[in-house]
């Protein structure tokens, strides 16, 4: 198994990877971190009870008595930068537009991808040059701050960021008509919860089930001229 000895380590610091199909020269993987991270995907490998397309891929590569290719693209940063400069690059190799397929095997998408990730100039003014929400009259809305959920990235998902895991009052919150992520006071989702049920990970916390409702009028809109100050990441409007 590859390893950097320590001086090498040192030196290094904070970088950010590649991997690569020896077959194709193609990347399929992009990765960040620090020590002999860029090494353990493939000792991950030889784990049969670990599951992914990253993994099954080099599995597939070893069978044919082949190695994965590994390419150290910048070091010597922070933690931060590393973090930012593996985002950029894993928005520019994903992002639909400019590729005809996707190549890499990410399951994450890169870090704060929703709010700094690559935006037409339209969706940049909507995001920005927003107006007040205005609810429905008869629309119950539950606003879930995702500010500390979305921002790292570690949930994968806005779904998976607004929907668990939240200590709130779940008779209310069963009577919402729809549920709004909310991130920097800006409704980047909206949801239509199913269910509600209490979370079997966290007693005490309740998370949802729903569908996304991408065309709803609530998307991209300011919610400060309803929800002010407040602490609590749970807000509730009409309810």
């Amino acid at each position: 198994m590859r390893f950097f000895k320590q001086a090498v380590v040192e030196s290094l610091d904070h970088y950010v990877y590649c991997l690569v199909d020896p077959r194709d020269n193609r990347i399929f993987y992009i990765g960040e971190g620090c020590g002999n991270r860029v090494f353990n995907h493939a000792f991950d490998a030889l784990n049969e009870n670990l599951q992914s397309l990253k993994l099954d891929l080099i599995r597939d590569i070893i069978s044919q008595g082949m190695e994965v290719k590994y390419y150290i693209i910048r070091h010597g940063m922070t933690r931060d930068v590393a973090l930012l400069v593996e985002s950029v690059l894993i928005d520019l190799l994903t992002y639909q537009p400019f590729n005809l397929e996707t190549i890499l095997t990410n399951i994450q998408s890169g870090h704060h991808q929703w709010d700094r990730g690559i935006k037409t100039v339209e969706e940049i003014n909507s995001i920005y040059d927003c107006s007040n929400i205005e609810p429905g009259w008869d629309d119950k809305l539950i606003f879930i701050n995702i500010n500390k959920t979305y921002v790292t990235g570690e949930r994968g998902s806005i779904y998976e960021a607004t929907r668990k895991y939240w200590r709130l009052n779940g008779n209310r919150a069963q009577h919402a008509t729809y549920a709004l992520a909310v991130y920097r006071g800006i409704v980047r989702a909206v949801f239509k919860p199913t269910r509600w049920y209490l979370s079997k990970d966290y007693p005490g916390r309740w998370e949802f089930d729903g569908i996304e409702i991408e065309d709803s009028p609530y998307l991209n809109k300011n919610t400060r001229n309803i929800v002010q100050g407040s602490q609590n990441p749970i807000a509730y409007y009409n309810m």
